[in-house]
């Protein structure tokens, strides 16, 4: 039960700033819906520039402790399936652009990471930390999964959009 609490912690602490009102809702199955969002590097990335690539959205927080275990892994596979096209971005959810390149420079991830004041977080029903979201080469949502996931089911999905 220990190792649930921090996962349990995330949940409960975005459920209460969760907004469902977006334009399109993510569903599986169907085409991921478009978005331009900051990068923490400055710049802007919109889900449009990777089509044609299979996409790994990592929603995260620097505060979730699921999130921090779960980054060195998800690095690892960004680098393992490069050559094959995969391209991971990191989504953090309702903090600065500082707070999110600070994750980023601290796990050294080599994907970017975009800064989410709340729009993709409606548009995935995002109700707490981490979720990963697979999407094909072709645009659409082929997994969505709410919660921490093992490296063994992270790969796995990773290979099934390559």
């Amino acid at each position: 039960m220990r190792k649930f609490v921090p996962a349990l912690t995330c949940i409960a602490v975005l459920a209460t700033a969760c907004s469902q009102n977006s334009k399109q809702t993510a569903q599986v199955a169907k085409p991921a819906p478009d978005w331009t969002q900051p990068l923490s590097t400055g710049g802007t990335l919109s889900l449009s520039s990777l089509r044609g690539r299979p996409v790994y959205l990592n929603f995260f927080a620097t505060w979730c402790p699921p999130c921090k275990d779960e980054a060195p892994f998800i690095n690892k596979m960004q680098q393992q399936y490069a050559a094959r096209g995969l391209q991971v971005v990191g989504v953090d959810e309702l903090e600065s652009a500082g707070q999110a390149e600070g994750f980023r420079r601290q796990f050294h991830l080599v994907y970017p990471a975009v800064v989410d004041s709340g729009t993709l977080q409606g548009q995935y029903l995002v109700n707490g930390l981490p979720v990963h979201v697979f999407i094909g080469r072709d645009g659409v949502i082929r997994k969505i999964v709410a919660g921490e996931m093992t490296h063994a089911d992270i790969q796995k999905n990773v290979q099934s959009i390559l």
